[in-house]
């Protein structure tokens, strides 16, 4: 043998002992019932703080909550004192296949000069860190290359750690639009078509659709209007007719596939919903009387107020067309959350993370109670109603006997202190623990 295949060969040995030693820790917690105490619990169904929390864990599952009946006898206890447990958060629009600095420009050239497999790499880490910051599920409303494909399938088979991800693959929309390619030559730059996306006339939207369901997208995502951070297109011009639109909609539905409209303009907003959309991602420029169509139709705003707010942007370093519209939408955002607060719009949590540093999701429920929802309904938005609008709430958003054991754990009392969601002490997925307990 020689020294190279043997030094290969003590990897490969060290690596199999690795996964080994990982899958029996894994194992070993999935058999043994699992009890969790802390000084609080938070009801995602009811919005109230309980005090003395007790949950058990058998088999990746929810078995019981509070302090009914004997705890049992072979139970692995965790009592983590003065915390509050909750449902893992789920963050309804995330990218996380990628991620933007605060400089445009370098991003740019970063991108062009990655292979998707290095780009896996990336998201793959991105995927780890959101999870330790208490995200269990999210939704993955747009990637490229099939990244967030991969993601989710290799976390869904054990291969990596992350949260439970639906994803999109490739939003859809017009050529130009905010779905398509900055205006690269095209000899530069294939041309998208609608494999990837990109269709004009309700036909080729059909055929855009079929495509991405047929890759194994669990929800679709289409751009009825312009987009910030693009090129080419004013931030709430309409992308799409409504025939189009009617097109989309009506073809996932027909899949079984939930839609999301990435819409910041009010006339975009208003066709989509129209066409039976099922959520409005971001909805900078939406007024009151759009907002409560969507109440009266249960449509849900999914506002990523941390995209743009807090984000850490340096607007100096973007191009000016795309600065400026940055300072647009900053302008209008949190007004129009105030309005669909007062409306009693539905609301779902969704920071865009990929725009802004992944793992900072927690910082988002602290910009929604600072616009002036109240603690309870945002933990809601991240939870309950998060697994509602994505279609998952038979299997977590709660802590409910028979659910996945998503729970995740803050110091002290969250509905005082907001802050707290941004850094959880405890973080349990489907009964593994991620963070905290060991």
């Amino acid at each position: 043998m020689s020294i190279r295949s043997g030094i290969l060969l003590k990897l490969s040995f060290s690596v199999i002992t690795t996964i080994a030693a990982q899958c029996a820790v894994a194992a070993d917690q999935a058999s043994q019932p699992i009890v969790l105490k802390a000084a609080h619990l938070f009801d995602a169904v009811g919005g109230k703080l309980l005090d003395n929390g007790v949950i058990v864990i058998d088999a990746r599952k929810i078995k019981s909550m509070g302090n009914q009946g004997p705890l049992p006898q072979n139970a692995r206890v965790i009592d983590l004192g003065d915390a509050t447990l909750m449902p893992g958060f789920i963050d309804a629009h995330v990218h996380l296949s990628g991620e933007s600095g605060d400089d445009w420009y370098k991003d740019f050239f970063d991108g062009i000069k990655r292979f998707p497999a290095e780009q896996a790499l990336y998201g793959a880490h991105y995927a780890k860190i959101t999870l330790e910051a208490g995200v269990t599920t999210v939704r993955d409303v747009g990637s490229s290359d099939y990244i967030a494909l991969g993601l989710r399938n290799a976390i869904r088979d054990g291969m990596i750690p992350g949260p439970r991800m639906l994803v999109s693959n490739y939003a859809i929309g017009s050529t130009g639009g905010h779905a398509d390619q900055d205006p690269i030559p095209p000899q530069t730059i294939a041309v998208a078509g609608t494999i990837k996306g990109i269709c004009n006339g309700a036909d080729q939207c059909r055929e855009a659709v079929r495509y991405q369901v047929k890759y194994g997208a669990d929800v679709i995502k289409f751009m009825p209007s312009g987009g910030v951070l693009s090129l080419s297109d004013p931030v709430d011009n309409v992308q799409l007719t409504q025939e189009e639109m009617n097109a989309i909609v009506s073809e996932a539905h027909r899949w079984n596939r939930k839609v999301a409209a990435h819409c910041h303009g009010d006339t975009a907003a208003k066709m989509a919903i129209m066409a039976g959309v099922d959520s409005i991602e971001h909805g900078s420029f939406l007024k009151e009387s759009t907002l409560a169509e969507m109440k009266k139709k249960h449509i849900y705003l999914v506002p990523t107020l941390s995209a743009l707010n807090g984000s850490g942007f340096k607007l100096d370093k973007f191009p000016p067309a795309i600065a400026m519209k940055a300072k647009a939408a900053i302008a209008q955002q949190t007004i129009m959350f105030q309005q669909a607060l007062k409306v009693g719009t539905p609301i779902a949590m969704g920071t865009d993370a990929a725009v802004g540093r992944h793992g900072r999701n927690g910082f988002e429920f602290e910009l929604m109670t600072n616009a002036g929802m109240k603690p309870e309904q945002a933990l809601i938005a991240g939870t309950a109603s998060a697994a509602e609008l994505l279609g998952v709430s038979d299997l977590t958003g709660s802590l409910v006997s028979g659910k996945f054991a998503d729970i995740i754990a803050v110091r002290g009392n969250p509905l005082r202190d907001m802050t707290t969601t941004a850094r959880p002490i405890f973080v349990m997925k489907e009964g593994q623990i991620y963070v905290g307990g060991m």
